[in-house]
């Protein structure tokens, strides 16, 4: 592969211009460390199934979720985590956003996904006990404190993103 192009471009209205094009340097730009998960909403009815989280990092009532291996693909890695922190087998996951927010060297990027098709028995997993929770009992549960704005850009169709970004040192969230 070239490192470097050169060439003439020619514009719509005739006129020509060289470039010099550094592909390595380009490439260096758009590459950026990134730490990739999934997340899944599984719902039957008026219920959600959470989890109640044990790791301090993000503690509390939440979606079951995992990383993704190297080489996997995304849905196979959220039918894959789901099978593992739930004991549901699901099937057809929908994608229906991405959360991401700002490491110190890169991105962590999250998929979210929901489905309500599944089989098998639920089970708890080290990540922590899952429970099934009705919707209209969620103000009473200890949720993770972002999981109103991760469930709204799940489910408001005209929402696909979460994203955390951090100005003067606070962490704000932006959605679109």
């Amino acid at each position: 592969m070239y490192s470097e192009y050169s060439g003439k471009i020619c514009r719509d209205d005739g006129m020509s211009y060289m470039v010099k094009w550094n592909y390595e340097r380009e490439k260096k730009m758009r590459t950026e460390q990134v730490e990739l998960t999934v997340l899944c909403l599984i719902h039957k009815e008026d219920s959600y199934l959470l989890q109640d989280r044990v790791k301090k990092d993000w503690k509390g009532y939440t979606l079951p979720g995992g990383h993704i291996e190297p080489g996997e693909s995304i849905v196979d890695a959220v039918i894959r985590e789901m099978k593992e922190e739930t004991g549901l087998t699901i099937k057809a996951p929908r994608l229906c956003g991405v959360k991401q927010f700002p490491l110190e060297d890169g991105r962590y990027i999250v998929f979210l996904f929901e489905t309500d098709q599944f089989e098998g028995t639920v089970v708890d997993s080290d990540e922590g006990k899952m429970h099934w929770v009705r919707v209209s009992e969620l103000s009473n549960v200890n949720l993770v404190h972002d999981f109103a704005e991760l469930i709204e850009v799940m489910l408001n169709d005209n929402l696909t993103e979460f994203q955390y970004v951090v100005k003067d040192d606070e962490w704000i969230v932006v959605k679109k």
